[in-house]
């Protein structure tokens, strides 16, 4: 009588927790893998995404945010780097990578193009 009880016990113990069947943990299995996916690897393919459209539009003459807090304007671009002039006296130049910087703002010509019609 005990070695029944504890057969039927023990094959229904742990199938019943998972719905029973090598089915249901095929099924679990798959479910964690889609949430590990939106949780992790889709956010991180967007922000590389972003990151590569921000290097490959920028141009001279763009405005930049560099990831140590340096704001310059960017007035040379090559493949990987790009020569980046900070400060109002013309004379810190300085070659970055591309990967150090953070954001980038067009520069407004309007302000200009309007205040030289005056």
């Amino acid at each position: 009588m005990f070695l029944t009880e504890g057969t039927s016990a023990a094959q229904g113990g742990l199938g019943s927790i998972f719905g029973g069947g090598p089915t249901s943990i095929v099924l679990l299995i798959v479910f964690y893998g889609a949430i590990i996916y939106f949780l992790f690897i889709r956010p991180q393919k967007k922000q590389q995404k972003e990151q590569q459209e921000l290097f490959s539009s920028l141009a001279i003459g763009d405005y930049v945010l560099t990831s140590s807090g340096f704001y310059g304007e960017i007035i040379d671009v090559a493949a990987d780097t790009v020569i980046v002039e900070f400060g109002n006296n013309k004379n810190c130049r300085i070659p970055m990578q591309k990967a150090a910087i953070v954001k980038s703002e067009k520069p407004n010509f309007s302000k200009e193009k309007a205040e030289d019609k005056k």
